[in-house]
């Protein structure tokens, strides 16, 4: 099969599995980016709950599922159309565990720096860190978390010789740089108003 052959596949694209998960991948950033602003300007979840921390810990836990879902629908989109014969090598196979090996370790690193609350968006429930954290994988990149995830997917995809694969994981990356250009600012407006506050102390 030849290049043109495996992209003249693609309106397969239009098959619910792959729509299904296009849309759990939009959707979850969607999600917490809403809920985060609403709950910092509310405080709607904190007053549910009784405790910006048990509120953080719920978010998290909806956000954790949501993302389970997200990862179980590109694995079905993934199974559901054709391996291609381009890709389908052993050598490919290796560079697709390698890059889930640098991927999970950014997410894990990640997630150790920033701790649970700073992970699960814990400065929207006014839970905010001493100062900004600067040593590994953030000494690296911004945002190393959402790359790394990224990267899950593409290596996934790879191990796969999924075509499909490859093209959700697109669609992960371009919906994590849009849930960067809205979350980056406003976290930094958080941290703004907190030293402003304790300025004017």
């Amino acid at each position: 099969m030849s290049v043109l052959d495996e992209v003249l596949q693609l309106p397969e694209l239009l098959e619910p599995r792959f729509c299904v998960a296009v849309i759990a991948i939009l959707f979850n950033p969607f999600f917490w980016n809403v809920v985060g602003r609403w709950e910092h300007r509310t405080r709607g979840l904190t007053r549910m709950f009784g405790s910006p921390h048990v509120a953080c810990y719920s978010l998290a836990t909806a956000i954790l599922l949501l993302n389970v879902y997200r990862s179980h629908s590109i694995t079905v989109a993934i199974k559901a159309h054709p391996r291609s014969v381009l890709i389908d090598r052993w050598e490919v196979f290796q560079v697709g565990v390698a890059i889930m090996g640098a991927g999970s370790l950014l997410v894990l690193s990640s997630f150790l720096a920033l701790g649970f609350t700073g992970t699960f968006l814990g400065d929207h429930f006014g839970i905010l860190m001493d100062k900004k954290v600067e040593c590994f994988p953030f000494n690296l990149m911004e945002n190393p978390m959402y790359w790394g995830s990224t990267l899950n997917y593409l290596g996934l995809a790879l191990m796969n010789a999924s075509p499909v694969g490859v093209v959700l994981t697109g669609v992960v990356a371009v919906s994590y740089k849009v849930a960067i250009a809205y979350e980056g600012p406003f976290t930094e407006q958080i941290y703004r108003q907190r030293a402003l506050c304790c300025k004017h102390k």
